[in-house]
Order: C-alpha cells, then sequence, then structure tokens
C-alpha cells in the first residue's frame, strides 16, 4: 500500500508539472483516484474497486498517446525535460509497486486486475513520458551502446 502511495505522489508532482488546461494532467487525476480506491482494494479484504472497464480505459489511451509517436527502434534514458522525468520517476515505482504486487498475491488474495491495472500504467507513464520529452521541441535520449559510449573504462 505504502508504494501504490509513492506511486500517487510521484504522479501528484507530475501533474504539477502539467498546465492546468493539459488533458494529460486530468487523465492522471483520475488515475491518482484510481490509484487511491486500488489501495483501499489491497487494504480491506473482499473490497473490490478495480474493474476491467479501469484497465480497457488504460489500454485505450495508451493506445491514443502511442500512436502519433515513431517506432521504438532505440532504448530511451529517462530524461527529456522535467514533465518527462518526472513520468519516467512514476514509471519506475509504479514498475516496483507491481513487483511487490505480485509478491504480496503469492501469500494474500490479490484480484488479477490490481496486478493488470498497474502492469498497464507503467506501461502507459512510459509512453506518456516519450510524449512530453518531444513537447516544446524537446527529444528523447537515447541510450548509446557500450561500443558507441563516450566514456571508456
Amino acid at each position: 500500500i505504502g508504494d501504490i502511495d509513492e506511486l500517487n505522489s510521484c504522479i501528484g508532482l507530475l501533474c504539477c508539472e502539467l498546465p492546468d488546461s493539459d488533458s494529460l494532467q486530468a487523465d492522471l487525476y483520475e488515475v491518482q483516484q484510481n490509484l487511491f480506491n486500488l489501495g483501499g482494494e489491497l487494504a480491506v479484504p473482499g473490497y473490490a474497486l478495480i474493474t476491467d472497464a479501469h484497465i480497457l480505459a488504460l489500454e485505450q489511451w495508451l493506445d491514443r498517446l502511442n500512436a502519433p509517436l515513431p517506432p521504438l527502434t532505440d532504448f530511451i534514458l529517462p530524461g527529456g525535460n522535467r514533465a518527462a522525468s518526472y513520468c519516467h520517476l512514476a514509471r519506475s515505482v509504479c514498475r516496483r509497486a507491481e513487483r511487490r504486487l505480485v509478491t504480496l498475491a503469492r501469500s494474500n488474495e490479490v484480484r488479477p486486475q490490481c496486478q493488470s491495472y498497474l502492469n498497464r500504467l507503467s506501461d502507459l507513464l512510459f509512453v506518456a513520458a516519450r510524449v512530453l520529452a518531444r513537447r516544446d521541441g524537446g527529444q528523447e535520449i537515447l541510450w548509446r551502446h557500450r561500443a558507441e559510449s563516450k566514456i571508456e573504462s
């Protein structure tokens, strides 16, 4: 539950970097509501708030965000600008929360929708970071293969 709370805080920080008129901000506020519900579901056995419809909404949003982006041909590094960096931070916290939830599910009842929601959310945050890095003429930072690295060891 603490990891879900930390993720929610990271998304709140990201939202502070986005203009109030940004539709991404409004959608992320909805994600924050869902994460609060997910935490409540984990805290109260038998309580079910995250549904397949929530997961489908993330998948549809992911498809809309991803459609205009060029295909990914290289790994990208977290960064590009402040908003993209916060989005990458939220993504990595989301992935940790997902791993912890999988571990929890080995010994406790956890509805699969909770795990699926975090899985799709981490993918969405990755794509959102790509979108944010490209805003205002910015760009993604590509990983250079070791052979291309400027630093030799």
